[in-house]
C-alpha cells in the first residue's frame, strides 16, 4: 500500500513521464492519461512500439525505454501485469534519473516492484495518476 504522503511526493516531484503503453487513440485510457499529465505541466514521453516515429502531445513516440533520451523521473505503465518484469528491468538499465515506477489500475507485480525498490526507486501499484493528482492535489496542482 501507498501511503497518500509518497503519492503527493512523487507527483510534485515528477517533470518528466515515460508513459508505456501510450496509444494515439483518445478513448484509450492510456492516451486521456498521458493527455490529463501534459495538461498538468509533465513533459510526457510515450513509448510504444506500434507507434514509434509519430508524434503525441509534441513528442515522438519512442518504441522502447531504451531509445528515451531524455531524464524520465517516473515510468507509468499502461500493460499487463505479465509484461511490467521486463518494462522494469529496461527502465532500470536505461533510465539513470528514474525515481518512481508507477504501475496503472489493474497492474500489479511484487517481483518486479521489489526489484525496483531494491534499486531506491519507489514503486506504485494499481493506481492512476489522474485519480490520485485531483485527489492529493486539488485544482491547484503544481
Amino acid at each position: 500500500m501507498t501511503d497518500d504522503a509518497l503519492l503527493t511526493e512523487i507527483l510534485k516531484r515528477s517533470r518528466v513521464v515515460a508513459v508505456v503503453g501510450a496509444s494515439l487513440n483518445p478513448v484509450r485510457p492510456s492516451h486521456y492519461v498521458a493527455r490529463f499529465l501534459v495538461q498538468q505541466g509533465y513533459r510526457v514521453i510515450p513509448v510504444n512500439p506500434g507507434h514509434a516515429g509519430m508524434m503525441l502531445f509534441g513528442e515522438e513516440v519512442r518504441a522502447r525505454l531504451a531509445d528515451v533520451d531524455a531524464p524520465v523521473d517516473m515510468v507509468d505503465i499502461f500493460r499487463r501485469s505479465d509484461a511490467v518484469p521486463e518494462i522494469v528491468e529496461d527502465a532500470l538499465e536505461h533510465l539513470p534519473h528514474l525515481r518512481t515506477i508507477w504501475m496503472q489500475l489493474g497492474v500489479v507485480h511484487d517481483g518486479a516492484a521489489a526489484l525496483a525498490r531494491a534499486r531506491g526507486v519507489d514503486v506504485v501499484m494499481n493506481r492512476c495518476p489522474k485519480i490520485e493528482f485531483p485527489r492529493l492535489l486539488g485544482d491547484a496542482g503544481l
